[in-house]
């Protein structure tokens, strides 16, 4: 016991330490976690136990951390050094104690034999798991560990988080770039827990990106368009080739997957925005001329007139969290919510002269047309579902019931039975003759975030929540989407996609970071209780598993089968939840409530006559 108490300083000053350089990423950090020995009784080191520890930590050395500034050469030095360290306390007389004797270890293994080969092993190895009989502090520890090692900084500063940092993947595909909307959770988390700096200059620098000249094909798209993602690369300086210069790389859809453009990305930025001057005091950001101009582009571009006669936002499939083919094309409610949000957001930034121009008035009037738009056209529950069971169809009348010609027998069989008494939702989309009644998580959670839905929609689909919590939550927080597309379904909308089969990815799958939106609707509802019983499910196996991008099945049973593990938004949305339940005012930088003047104007709207507001001239444009 006595030497087991020798190698406990050796165990923390060797993992405190170590660092690792991850060669395809630009991320910073050190490694500063404490760890501990557990004392089992009638347990004590045996020689074997001591050589599993040292190899542990080698490996532990290795993945723990990332740290752009050590060179190859230099790691090398410090892994020989492990080696000679740990196989050399293999060959020494030993004070480790079983069964209260003292043993000398005297089996000599060659140093190849533990270390080459576990090296080979070792992007299998999970950074959560156990060496020995030391374990990290907490879980929350190890989640602030792994969220600061996948920082990435840009001229010595940091910008942003990875995607995914997964030591067993070595085909990272875009995964180690930076995302807009990613990142969310990641600067959530920064920004509740006092570190700033991280969140201000990713604002700032993907401002810039903004302002990139962005084609495809010839094509460019409208002025204003945010990146989905962008990579810090290394290249050589003009000039000089011995010299190198860091750059961003962003990518605006153009190298996507689909080529699908990253509509949400301005939205999210917007609502950060906001946050962060919330958060920080720091008001001086949302006030600078670019950020304003910034704002501007981004309302303009969603605020152009167009052909559609819906004021939901119109775009194409795959433009949001769900960026593959699922069937979401035309108004999904994810959209309409980040738009109604960005849009509460803006207005409270926006400088004073620009709260007396057309742009205040187009921007109010969106807020009301949205808000009546979804919370009548959208929402469902028992009493609406037997409403449109009883629709007529065929109508052509300006006080039509059935206003986009539903017809009944769209009602999907399995809502009929699944639909509580209890509780409502809104639907995933609305289009001519077309309601697509699937439960989209995000879209709804982020409804009640927002105030885009009533206070008691809001609750009614918290109460859907709990009373459906085995389809919605089952053994990993939450659905994405439910229920899954199957059979020819399934062929027909998703043009047979193998990465969102039957209950998988986008169709179906579990998302571990919708974790932190469920918590912020609970909080700004006063309902902790439904979040905390979550956190509650996703603890018992979320590190055990290593942290992954989603689960498979029905009942979120299996690590999915192409998910990345260390997956940067799954481990962010779990620290947002937890600061979120310890201190629940802090939702406060998120939420939105309709002020007095918005409901004025929505009673006023709603008392006109439908057919009242047909007048005759062109419309006012509202161009920025």
């Amino acid at each position: 016991m006595a030497a087991s108490q020798a190698a406990l300083p050796f165990l923390s000053r060797a993992v405190t330490n170590q660092t690792y350089t991850h060669l395809s990423s630009t991320a910073l950090i050190s490694f500063k976690s404490s760890f501990k020995i557990r004392q089992h009784k009638h347990y004590l080191f045996s020689p074997q136990k001591g050589k599993k520890i040292c190899r542990n930590l080698y490996t532990r050395s290795h993945v723990i951390g990332i740290h752009s500034r050590i060179s190859r050469k230099k790691l090398d030095v410090q892994a020989k050094s492990w080696r000679r360290y740990c196989s050399g306390a293999e060959n020494v007389r030993e004070a480790f104690e079983e069964n209260g004797v003292a043993r000398e270890a005297s089996n000599q293994v060659p140093e190849s034999s533990h270390y080459v080969d576990y090296g080979k092993k070792l992007h299998s190895k999970a950074i959560s798991d156990t060496f020995g009989e030391v374990v990290a502090d907490s879980l929350e520890d190890e989640a602030w560990n792994l969220l600061r090692a996948s920082v990435v900084y840009y001229g010595g500063n940091p910008v942003g988080t990875i995607a995914a940092n997964d030591p067993s993947d070595s085909n990272m595909l875009n995964y180690d770039q930076v995302f807009i909307r990613d990142f969310i959770p990641s600067g959530i988390a920064f920004l509740l827990k006092g570190e700033y700096e991280i969140v201000k200059n990713f604002i700032l620098n993907t401002l810039q990106l903004q302002s990139w000249v962005k084609t495809m094909d010839c094509h460019s798209p409208g002025q204003g368009l945010m990146p989905a993602s962008f990579k810090v690369r290394v290249m050589p300086s003009d000039g000089d080739d011995s010299k190198t210069e860091e750059a961003l790389d962003p990518d605006f859809g153009e190298a996507a997957i689909g080529r699908v453009a990253p509509v949400d990305s301005g939205l999210w930025w917007i609502i950060l925005l906001r946050a962060y001057g919330k958060c920080s005091g720091d008001f001086s950001v949302q006030e600078r001329v670019d950020v304003q101009i910034g704002i501007k582009m981004i309302l303009r571009l969603c605020l152009t007139d167009g052909f559609d006669m819906f004021p939901t936002l119109l775009v194409t499939d795959g433009s949001c969290m769900i960026d593959r083919r699922m069937g979401i094309h035309g108004h999904p409610l994810e959209i309409q919510s980040l738009f109604y949000s960005a849009l509460l957001c803006a207005r409270e930034m926006l400088s004073p002269e620009d709260r007396r121009t057309d742009l205040m008035t187009a921007l109010n009037n969106r807020l009301v047309a949205l808000s009546i738009h979804i919370r009548e056209y959208y929402w469902i529950d028992m009493r609406k579902l037997n409403e449109i069971y009883r629709y007529k169809t065929e109508e052509y009348s300006y006080d039509a019931v059935n206003k986009f010609n539903i017809y009944p027998d769209q009602i999907p069989p399995w809502l009929v039975s699944w639909m509580p008494d209890n509780g409502g939702y809104l639907i995933g989309n609305l289009q001519p003759a077309h309601m697509d009644f699937r439960f989209f998580s995000l879209g709804n959670l982020w409804a009640i975030v927002c105030g885009l839905a009533t206070v008691d929609q809001s609750h009614a689909i918290l109460d859907l929540v709990e009373a459906k919590w085995d389809d919605l939550v089952a053994g990993m927080p939450m659905k994405i989407c439910y229920p899954a597309l199957e059979s020819q379904e399934w062929r027909i909308i998703t043009g047979c996609d193998p990465k969102n089969t039957p209950w998988s990815y986008h169709n179906g799958g579990s998302w571990p970071t919708l974790l932190w939106q469920l918590t912020v609707a609970c909080m700004k509802l006063k309902r902790p209780e439904i979040a905390m019983n979550a956190i509650k499910v996703a603890e018992k196996r979320i590190a055990r598993d290593r942290w992954p991008e989603y689960y498979d099945t029905k009942g979120a049973r299996f690590v999915g089968k192409q998910a990345r593990l260390y997956q940067t938004w799954s481990i962010a949305g779990y620290l947002v939840a937890k600061l979120l339940v310890e201190n629940p005012s802090a939702a406060n930088i998120l939420v939105n409530y309709e002020d007095d003047e918005l409901l004025s104007v929505f009673s006023s709207t709603l008392s006109e006559n439908p057919r009242g507001k047909r007048k005759k001239g062109p419309k006012q444009s509202f161009i920025v």
